[in-house]
């Protein structure tokens, strides 16, 4: 099979040992003579995936004790309406829009009640200033999403909220580095960029936000019950679950997300290095707020897009054409694309620009 790299925004590239892992054990998991696929979600050989599953992570996270892990389905989005479900309850909440999901994010809470936005960027090439923020001290949350997948930007810092809680969009840079949950009341990240397969969302809130939602949220939507029940309160995605558990053990043999955050860190440096170094290619996102997972870059002649793309291909480098939405290209460079990736990206468009010029 030729080597090819998938730049994917999601679903995303996986670690080859956590697939080879999985193929292994695809018919028979430890001796049960069962697929993974195929066991009782309430079995004690599930139960034990599901355990060692949020034990990794909150090593990993070092979640502390009062916060709850749950593993749901919908993704982000459905989280986008549990979230004021859960959450409002007759009060205004304060969002922060800096790219095209926390925008779609206001969209689906104002079904919900009284949203407002309290900083946007325009264009969403950086994250607004702190003081310019219109904070309510009242709010029921402070909703923001810390790495903005389709156009490239990233939090490097988070605001003085006092004693609203922080609710965190986290899906595109989930365990890409560390990050302190204390800080935060709710983190929720849809898995199929760096946790697993798509089909999973995780989240993680804080134990006496259980207790705020609306008396019309169904029990399924319900964090609440979802805690009491082991996010069983219908059937789980048992498979995309015992995946993430896989890639769990992955980061943690790499050394944990402080060892990730470095290699990400040198990938990102890479890509940006070069691009700012010539003027055949540009990125747009004020340099402090660049995201290290999404890079969306553009061509200087946009009309040789189709051509990039087609030698892209050509030389194994996948899924590089930009979101409908904003256009360009991006390289998604998760946990699981290795340094080599980015390094073979990097001198394709060397070449390409050579022959271009």
């Amino acid at each position: 099979m030729a080597k090819i790299y998938n730049f994917s925004a999601g679903p995303a590239v996986l670690p080859p040992s956590v697939l080879k892992r999985a193929q292994a054990e695809m018919l028979d998991w430890h001796g049960t003579g069962m697929s993974v696929m195929e066991m009782s979600h309430r079995g004690k050989a599930f139960l034990s995936i599901l355990a060692k599953t949020e034990a990794d992570l909150r090593t990993l996270l070092n979640v502390p004790d009062h916060y709850k892990v749950l593993f749901l389905q919908g993704g982000a989005i459905a989280e986008n309406a549990m979230i004021p479900l859960n959450l409002l309850n007759g009060k205004s909440a304060d969002y922060v829009v800096t790219g095209s999901w926390s925008e779609r994010s206001v969209k689906e809470a104002k079904m919900f009640g009284e949203i407002n936005v309290v900083a946007k960027s325009q264009p969403f090439h950086y994250v607004p200033d702190f003081a310019s923020w219109k904070l309510n001290k009242d709010a029921a949350y402070l909703h923001i999403c810390t790495n903005e997948t389709i156009d490239g930007v990233e939090f490097d810092a988070l605001p003085n909220a006092g004693n609203v809680p922080i609710v965190a969009d986290m899906s595109s840079h989930i365990l890409s580095r560390p990050i302190d949950v204390s800080q935060y009341g709710v983190i929720y990240a849809g898995a199929q960029k760096n946790i697993g397969p798509a089909g999973l969302c995780l989240v993680i809130v804080r134990e006496d936000l259980l207790n705020q939602a609306a008396p019309i949220v169904p029990g399924v939507f319900h964090w609440k019950a979802q805690s009491e029940n082991q996010s069983m309160v219908n059937t789980p995605p048992t498979y995309a679950i015992y995946i993430a558990g896989l890639v769990f053990e992955w980061l943690l043999e790499q050394g944990g997300v402080e060892v990730i955050e470095q290699q990400n860190i040198a990938k990102a440096s890479l890509l940006y290095d070069y691009i700012d170094s010539t003027d055949f290619y540009r990125n747009d996102i004020l340099v402090r707020h660049r995201s290290r997972m999404n890079i969306p870059f553009f061509l200087k002649d946009e009309s040789l897009n189709d051509d990039f793309l087609a030698g892209a291909e050509a030389n194994g480098l996948l899924q590089l054409k930009g979101h409908r939405s904003v256009g360009g290209m991006r390289a998604s460079i998760y946990n699981a694309m290795p340094f080599a990736g980015v390094q073979a990206l990097v001198e394709f468009m060397q070449s390409f620009a050579q022959s271009h010029q």
